[in-house]
C-alpha cells in the first residue's frame, strides 16, 4: 500500500532547499495573498471580538495569540496533508510554498540595499523613507549615519526573524511548527508594542516570540561567526562582542542578533533613537572600529546570505546525525 501520508527527512530537507531557492527567486509578490496578511486580519478581528468579552486585557491577548497560532497551525497541516493524500508531489508543492512564505531573505536584502543606493546616489530623504518601511522608529531627522545604523540593525534583527527562526523550526517540525513560528512574529509585530493599547493585551504574543526566538537567536550566533570567517570579517568580534554586550539590550534576543553583526562589521550599533516622538535610550552594541557607512548595509547583507546558507548546513547536518541516531522502524 502506498504510504501518502510519510514524508522522510531526507526529502524534508529537500523542501527547505527548493524554498530557500525559491524565495530568493522570487521572494514575496504583492499580488500574492501571503500568509503573514491574513494572520494579522485574523488577530485583528479576534481583538475586535474577545476585547468586549474577556475584561482581563491579558487574558483577551493570550486567547487572540493561542487562536492565531493554532489556527496557522492547524490550516497548514490539513492544506499539506490533504495535498499529499490526493497526489504526493501536490503534497511536495503546498509544503515547498509554505515553507517560502516563513522566509523573507530576498525582501529583506532588497529593502536594505535600496536604501543603501539612495544613499550612494545622494538621496537622504529618499533612504529616510526607504528605511522607514523596514524599522518601526522615526526617520525624519535621521542624518546617514543613523539611516545607515537603522538599515544594519533591522537586517541583523531580521535575519533571525525572517530566515534563521523559521529554519531553525522547519527542521524541528516541518511546514507545520514553521507556519506557527511566523504566526507568532506576525503577532508580535502587530500587538508587541509598548503602549498604552497593547501594553496588556500584547504581553502574550510578545512574550511568545521572545521564547520562541530564545533558542535560535544564540545559536546564530555560532553561524555568524562562520560567516564573518568566510567573508574575511571579523569572527573574533562577533564572539567578543555578543559575550560582552548580548545581554544589554532590553529584548532578551535583539542584542544578541545586533551584537553579532556589530562585532562582525566592526561598528557601534544601539544607542538612542526616537520612537513616536519620543527619546528612546538603549544601549550602544560592539565597538565603532569603523563609522557607519552605506558599505556596511550591503556587508550586512552579505552576512546575512552567507549566514543563512552556513545555518541551514549545520541544521541539515544535525538532521542527518538525528536521522542515523534513530532506531529503525
Amino acid at each position: 500500500m502506498r504510504r501518502t501520508g510519510h514524508m522522510s527527512g531526507h526529502d524534508f530537507s529537500r523542501h527547505i532547499v527548493c524554498a530557500l531557492v525559491l524565495d530568493a527567486l522570487v521572494g514575496d509578490p504583492r499580488w500574492f495573498p501571503h500568509p503573514a496578511k491574513l494572520t494579522g486580519r485574523l488577530a485583528l478581528r479576534l481583538e475586535r471580538m474577545l476585547r468586549p468579552r474577556i475584561r482581563d486585557e491579558r487574558l483577551a491577548g493570550a486567547a487572540t495569540a493561542a487562536v492565531v497560532t493554532g489556527s496557522a497551525a492547524l490550516v497548514t497541516l490539513l492544506v499539506t496533508r490533504g495535498a499529499r493524500r490526493w497526489r504526493p508531489w501536490a503534497g511536495d508543492v503546498a509544503s515547498i510554498a509554505v515553507l517560502c512564505t516563513t522566509l523573507a531573505a530576498r525582501d529583506l536584502a532588497g529593502h536594505a540595499l535600496a536604501v543603501q543606493a539612495a544613499l550612494e546616489a545622494g538621496d537622504l530623504e529618499a533612504a529616510r523613507a526607504l528605511v522607514g518601511r523596514m524599522v518601526g522608529r522615526d526617520v525624519a531627522t535621521l542624518d546617514e549615519a543613523g539611516v545607515v545604523r537603522a538599515a544594519v540593525e533591522s537586517v541583523a534583527e531580521n535575519t533571525v526573524d525572517g530566515v534563521t527562526g523559521p529554519l531553525f523550526y522547519a527542521y524541528l517540525g516541518g511546514s507545520v511548527t514553521a507556519a506557527a513560528y511566523k504566526a507568532v512574529s506576525t503577532l508580535d509585530s502587530t500587538f508587541g508594542h509598548h503602549n498604552e493599547r497593547y501594553e496588556r493585551f500584547g504581553w502574550a504574543a510578545a512574550r511568545a516570540d521572545d521564547l520562541a526566538n530564545l533558542l535560535p537567536t544564540r545559536l546564530t550566533v555560532a553561524a555568524t561567526f562562520i560567516a564573518a570567517a568566510l567573508l574575511g570579517l571579523r569572527p573574533l568580534g562577533v564572539l567578543a562582542v555578543c559575550a560582552r554586550d548580548g545581554r544589554k539590550h532590553p529584548s532578551p534576543n535583539s542584542g544578541w542578533a545586533e551584537a553579532a553583526m556589530a562585532g562582525a562589521l566592526g561598528v557601534q550599533l544601539g544607542g538612542p533613537l526616537s520612537r513616536e516622538g519620543r527619546i528612546v535610550v538603549q544601549p550602544t552594541l560592539g565597538d565603532a572600529l569603523e563609522p557607519l557607512k552605506p558599505v556596511h548595509i550591503r556587508q550586512a547583507v552579505r552576512m546575512m546570505v552567507v549566514t543563512t546558507a552556513v545555518w541551514n548546513g549545520l541544521l541539515a547536518a544535525g538532521a542527518a546525525l538525528l536521522r542515523e541516531g534513530r532506531p529503525a522502524g
